[in-house]
């Protein structure tokens, strides 16, 4: 995923990329979003994670125009969803839904040039767009011969078609193999230094981790936490872990190292001794181990992770 292809000046309008005030969905008793005031800045990569059910894809549909809500208003790249200017916009707009569907007996180039057709975006995009996800060489390959990831890349494919300036990626990564993710998110670093805007979901909150500028939560129509990992981290205030490698008899030493710092838990282990502090600790707790001189052995410390935030607010 390495060649280039042309984007739309992304700065073409002022103000946030999506802005979402007081929205709402009803279906019937059933809230799935419920007055979700949202703004994704441009050039951001923002991760919208949350339980099957959580409302995600409502909303993802109605800032797409797909759906209309029921209260509130949505504005995308300066255009407010479903309004007179909204057509337009939505040609700088490109969308990869959850599960690709693509007409088997077309080839890749073909089914991009079909694609193009539709969003008025100009053939000479289509090879340049295949090699950028990498499937040059499977460009004159019908799809019937297509692995589950390459349709997903091709997938990807169509929605980087037309120069867009904001990307609604829906589950993005199903079907890739590791490699295949890791040139995906560079491709996507590669698009937001150059101004583009991207939405995007997953279930596998660990993949999202370091990729995102920042997320949000959602979960019974409500956004329940908004800002980067580290920010949400903080304010969930979850402990640091540290797992301490020591000579066999020295647990006893460090936990006695310790025991003076009253917002610290130590469990024995197998190895050593594990640690949970609260991060403002975590220099008290390293200076207190220096005690231990040369019975440490290792320490490794370990932030908490994105899925530990996500279970402290939604359980």
């Amino acid at each position: 995923m390495t060649s280039t292809i042309p984007v739309s000046n992304p700065q073409g309008h002022a103000g946030p990329a999506i802005q979402a005030r007081g929205v709402a969905k009803h279906y019937g008793a059933l809230h799935a979003v419920d007055g979700i005031d949202l703004t994704v800045q441009r050039g951001e990569i923002f991760g919208l994670i949350g339980h099957n059910g959580a409302g995600k894809s409502t909303l993802f549909k109605m800032m797409l125009g797909l759906i209309a809500p029921n209260a509130g208003e949505i504005m995308v790249d300066g255009a407010k969803v479903g309004g007179r200017d909204f057509r337009a916009a939505r040609r700088h707009i490109g969308y990869l839904p959850e599960n690709v569907v693509l007409y088997d007996n077309l080839t890749g180039l073909e089914t991009l040039r079909f694609f193009a057709r539709l969003k008025g975006a100009p053939s000479s995009q289509c090879a340049p767009t295949l090699a950028r996800v990498g499937l040059a060489d499977a460009a004159t390959r019908p799809l019937r011969e297509y692995s589950k990831g390459m349709r997903q890349r091709l997938g990807f494919a169509q929605a980087l078609l037309g120069a867009p300036r904001v990307l609604f990626l829906d589950e993005p990564s199903n079907g890739l193999d590791p490699q295949a993710i890791r040139d995906f998110y560079a491709t996507l670093r590669g698009l937001r230094d150059e101004g583009v805007t991207i939405l995007i979901t997953s279930h596998i909150l660990a993949e999202l981790q370091e990729r995102v500028d920042r997320l949000a939560i959602m979960a019974a129509g409500k956004i329940q936490a908004l800002g980067s990992v580290q920010a949400l981290r903080d304010q969930m205030q979850l402990p640091l872990s540290l797992a301490l490698r020591l000579a066999p008899a020295d647990a006893a030493l460090a936990q006695q190292a310790l025991s003076h710092l009253t917002e610290v838990r130590c469990v024995v282990t197998d190895h050593g001794l594990r640690v949970s502090c609260p991060r403002a600790s975590k220099m008290v707790v390293l200076g207190a181990l220096t005690a231990l001189g040369a019975g440490l052995l290792d320490l490794n410390i370990h932030e908490p992770s994105l899925e530990d935030v996500f279970f402290g607010l939604t359980d």
